[in-house]
């Protein structure tokens, strides 16, 4: 078994949230942001969805196409 992140189950605060947001305007990894913040990644989607951000990469180019 897995071991528990240090704020499983604990609500969000407010510089939580406000860190969750930078991360993703910088394109960070759902993993990295998970480790960071000390969340699964499921409460990454879960609050990201809450706080109407997307975490798709914006630095891929669409249907595999490279130059």
């Amino acid at each position: 078994m897995t071991k528990q992140p240090e704020n499983h189950g604990k609500p969000w605060t407010p510089q939580q949230e406000a860190k969750l947001e930078k991360l993703i305007d910088g394109n960070t990894p759902t993993r990295v942001i998970g480790i960071k913040l000390g969340r699964t990644e499921a409460a990454i989607y879960g609050k990201a969805s809450d706080l109407g951000k997307s975490l798709k990469p914006t630095n891929q180019s669409p249907y595999n196409r490279r130059k």
